[in-house]
């Protein structure tokens, strides 16, 4: 789609290195909090039904075809909407595909920002563990709501930002690349060290229940199927925007397919393996699994404090959160650090310092509870599906005929099926479009 844009471009060094990033982009808070909580509420193992239905469906069309969209095009929306529209109407139909190309790049950066408050919270929770002050809290409800106020975190806050921008300055290969293959390892270690501990517990086993015994009753509840939805649509990053610009920075030999296939298997890896912490450790204390985003802040620094050598594993636990966070904050901060490096022709560098003002200038402002909340929502339900629908028209319905199919199958091993045109360019589409609708209509279900 964009020859010009191939030459001197960061490319990720190896195909593991482009697994593992798209992996940490996808593993996050939905993950560690929302899919356990999703799954004990809405029919325990029956969840698990819908919920792996509609990975495979979005993995096998909108994961593939994002990673093989910005490959083609070689830059991110901005560049990828511009092409499409280029070649179906001609250079008339680049400027009117670039302005579409700015949502996707408003939502990345959006997201992105809301994040970064939380990741300040973590990395506050994460000094506390290791001084040893989070385990001597006597009222966790009270300790967060001195953080979640306004202007509350701006130190945290700053000092997240820092970290993510110094990783990000260093470029794909020896920033994203790098440290997403030694974050990434080390989430998972952590977390099957911490599940290694949980199992001990006494009370847990009813944790366990909570998640894995099936309520077949509830698979009638036509709740369960939205939420498994939204559950499996936002954990796989789709959104128009990281998905297709880590893709761009892809080559043209790997197999977008297989790379799909273990993102979506490593991230649910991922949300089976929180859940097996969370819920039981939860469960173990008499506490409530259902406390929804304070359960990270609140119900857990307590369930640490009452175990034995409970400061470690909150260390062992603030630290693989963090790591998930900063893997997934990278992702959203990419693609508008990639849209003004191209379209203003900056260095690196310069890019990353004009997202880190904006992000600055607005992130100081939504450090509540609330304010950032509701400026999560806003950005979820309106945003980020809208751009991953624009992405779905763009790839699957406005490049010609045949150039999705042909830009999936390079690197392949083997061509697609017959399969590929219905299940992408009306069942992915079309659930796209579900999702932004019934994302309006309940307040958000990611």
């Amino acid at each position: 789609m964009s020859k010009n844009n191939e030459k001197s471009r960061d490319e990720f060094r190896t195909r593991m290195g482009f697994i593992v990033a798209c992996i940490g982009s996808a593993v996050g808070m939905g993950n560690i909090w929302m899919f356990p909580y999703r799954t004990g509420k809405f029919g325990g193992a029956a969840f698990l039904i819908p919920y792996f239905i509609f990975v495979v469906l979005l993995g096998f069309s909108g994961v593939i075809g994002e990673m093989a969209f910005g490959r083609s095009a070689k830059t991110g929306p901005l560049g990828a909407f511009a092409g499409a529209m280029e070649m179906r109407y001609g250079k008339k139909g680049r400027t009117v595909g670039t302005v579409i190309g700015i949502i996707p790049v408003l939502g990345s950066l959006g997201i992105a920002i809301g994040y970064s408050v939380v990741v300040g919270w973590f990395l506050k929770y994460l000094v506390g563990a290791l001084t040893g002050g989070l385990m001597k809290v006597d009222d966790y409800g009270s300790y967060f709501g001195g953080l979640a106020v306004k202007f509350g975190s701006i130190g945290w806050q700053m000092l997240g930002l820092a970290l993510t921008f110094l990783i990000m300055i260093l470029g794909v290969t020896k920033g994203i690349e790098k440290m997403n293959k030694i974050m990434m390892p080390v989430f998972f270690v952590f977390f099957i060290i911490l599940l290694v501990r949980v199992v001990t517990l006494p009370g847990a086993a009813d944790g366990y229940r909570y998640m894995f015994v099936p309520k077949w009753e509830q698979l009638g509840d036509v709740r369960t199927w939205v939420y498994a939805l939204g559950q499996a649509f936002f954990s796989l990053s789709l959104a128009g925007s990281g998905t297709i610009v880590y893709g761009s920075y892809l080559k043209k030999d790997e197999d977008v397919v297989a790379c799909a296939k273990n993102v979506a298997f490593f991230d649910t890896v991922a949300a089976l393996l929180a859940g097996m912490v969370v819920i039981p450790a939860v469960f173990a204390f008499g506490l409530d699994v259902a406390s929804g985003p304070p359960l990270m802040f609140i119900t857990l620094p307590a369930v640490f404090q009452q175990m034995p050598l409970g400061g470690v594993f909150a260390i062992i636990f603030f630290v693989a959160v963090l790591f998930a966070a900063i893997t997934s904050l990278m992702n959203l901060f990419e693609t508008p650090i990639e849209a003004v490096q191209k379209e203003l022709g900056l260095s690196r560098g310069a890019a990353v310092g004009v997202i880190a003002v904006i992000s600055t200038a607005v992130g100081i402002f939504i450090e509540s509870g609330d304010a950032v909340g509701a400026w999560m929502d806003a950005v979820s339900i309106y945003i980020i599906p809208l751009g991953a629908l624009l992405a779905g028209i763009m790839f699957f319905w406005v490049c010609p005929k045949g150039y999705a199919r042909s830009q999936v199958e390079m690197g392949g091993k083997k061509p697609l099926g017959k399969w590929f045109e219905p299940v992408t360019k009306y069942v992915f589409v079309g659930i796209t479009l579900v999702v932004y609708v019934l994302g309006i209509f309940f307040g958000g279900i990611g």
